[in-house]
């Protein structure tokens, strides 16, 4: 891990899981390519080993391919949702994960386990999920054919007080049905 990777987990664990509020950049922000980068995951059915532990699954995040990415960004934060349960339709209900990149205009996100808060950086939980359990929380309709998406945002994630949150790029991507 470099230095500066070793410097912001340091910063991130200091400061706790607070997810800052990003400010757009511009009323028309640019949009991230992502696609899914495992061939279980083809955005229409849930892997069934990528659904939560309590319907039987032992699952972690999809990993992403995430291209254009502005080069001011220092981090990818990924808001998991359940677009057919009302709290956990927005804003990560199912958990917001991040992960701590340098100047890297494209990137594979590799997965990140779930129902847990003992994540390996350079990934990093911005925030828990609003359901059942702590970090991302896995498809867990029991199988009621819930659609799941996420939101994936490109930031400037301040590591000082001085600094500002700045949300630089955003895009979507349907993750399936469960």
């Amino acid at each position: 891990m470099t230095k500066t990777m070793a410097f912001l987990t340091a910063a991130i664990v200091l400061n706790g899981c607070q997810s800052p509020k990003y400010q757009p950049v511009s009323n028309n922000l640019p949009r991230l390519e992502i696609q899914l980068a495992d061939r279980g995951w083809n955005g229409e059915q849930i892997p069934t080993d990528q659904i939560c532990a309590r319907d039987g699954g032992k699952a972690a995040t999809p990993p992403l391919r995430v291209g254009n990415i502005p080069p001011e960004a220092n981090a990818i934060i990924i808001e998991f949702n359940n677009r057919d349960r009302r709290a956990l339709r927005k804003n990560g209900g199912l958990g917001k994960i991040g992960f701590w990149i340098e100047q890297q205009t494209e990137i594979i996100l590799l997965p990140v386990e779930a129902e847990t808060l003992n994540v390996e950086a350079p990934a990093f939980v911005e925030s828990d999920s609003r359901g059942d359990s702590v970090g991302y929380q896995p498809p867990c309709s029991g199988g009621k054919g819930h659609r799941y998406f996420a939101l994936v945002k490109a930031v400037f994630k301040p590591i000082s007080d001085e600094e500002k949150a700045r949300l630089l790029a955003i895009g979507k991507i349907e993750l399936g049905r469960y």
